[in-house]
C-alpha cells in the first residue's frame, strides 16, 4: 500500500498540476479564444485570426499544456484516494481520462479553423467567404463539444469529492464544494442536449470556487499525514 510520505509528496504534486491547469486553461480555454472568436460574424473572425496565428495557436499550446496536466492528475488523485474506496478512485480517473479525450477532439476543431484559413491550396473549391465560414463552423463545433464533455469531467469530479469527503485527511467542506461543482458541470451538459435556454455559464460557478480552495490545500497543507487508513 501507497505509504503516507509517498502520499503526501502526490498531494503537493497535485496541487501543482492544479495550478498550472487553472493558469493555462484559462489561457487555453477563454482569454485568447476570446480574442478571435467574433459571434456570429465569420469575416471578422477569420481576419483576426489571420492576423496573429502565432498567437492563435499559442492558444492551442496552452490547452495542451492544461491537457496534460489534467491527465496527471487523474492518476495522482487516484493514488491519493485509493485508499479511501480503490474501485471509486480507479472509477473517477476513467471519467477523468474520457473527459480529457472529449475535450482534445474540441481543441481539434479549434485548431482547424487556422488550417482551413491557411490552407487555401487544399480547399481550392472553396471561395474566402465560404472558407471563413468553415472556420467559424469549426469554432462553434469547439465550444460544443467542449460543453458535452463536461458531464464526464463532472462525475469524475463528484466522485472525488465524495472519496474526499469521506477520506478523513482531506477537508470535508472541500469535497462537498467539489461535489457542488461537479454536479453544475454535469447540469450544464444536460441543459445544453436538452434545455439549452436554460443552460448558464454559471453554472460552472461552483467548480471554480471548489478548485481555489482544494489547489492551496494541496500546495500548503497537503494531506494529514496522520489520518491517512491503514
Amino acid at each position: 500500500m501507497t505509504d503516507q510520505t509517498t502520499l503526501n509528496r502526490y498531494a503537493r504534486a497535485a496541487g501543482v498540476a492544479m495550478l498550472l491547469s487553472v493558469i493555462f486553461g484559462a489561457l487555453g480555454e477563454m482569454y485568447i479564444p476570446g480574442l478571435f472568436i467574433v459571434r456570429g460574424d465569420a469575416a471578422a473572425t477569420a481576419a483576426r485570426i489571420l492576423a496573429d496565428p502565432t498567437l492563435y495557436r499559442l492558444g492551442f499550446a496552452a490547452y495542451y499544456v492544461e491537457g496534460l496536466c489534467d491527465v496527471a492528475l487523474c492518476l495522482l488523485f487516484y493514488v491519493l484516494l485509493k485508499p479511501v474506496d480503490q474501485n471509486l478512485a480507479l472509477l473517477s480517473a476513467f471519467f477523468g481520462i474520457v473527459s480529457m479525450v472529449m475535450y482534445a477532439v474540441a481543441e481539434s476543431c479549434y485548431y482547424a479553423a487556422l488550417v482551413i484559413l491557411r490552407d487555401p491550396a487544399g480547399l481550392t473549391a472553396f471561395t474566402a467567404d465560404q472558407r471563413s465560414a468553415l472556420a467559424l463552423l469549426s469554432l462553434r463545433l469547439f465550444s460544443t463539444i467542449a460543453g458535452l464533455f463536461l458531464a464526464t469531467y463532472g462525475i469524475a469530479s463528484m466522485i472525488r469529492g465524495y472519496l474526499m469527503m469521506r477520506s478523513g485527511y482531506f477537508p470535508r467542506a472541500v469535497g462537498a464544494l467539489l461535489v457542488l461543482g461537479g454536479a453544475g458541470f454535469v447540469l450544464r451538459t444536460a441543459t445544453i442536449l436538452v434545455a439549452p435556454s436554460f443552460s448558464s455559464g454559471f453554472m460552472l460557478l461552483p467548480m471554480a470556487v471548489a478548485g481555489i480552495p482544494l489547489t492551496l490545500w494541496l500546495l500548503v497543507r497537503g494531506v494529514k499525514v496522520a489520518s491517512v487508513p491503514q
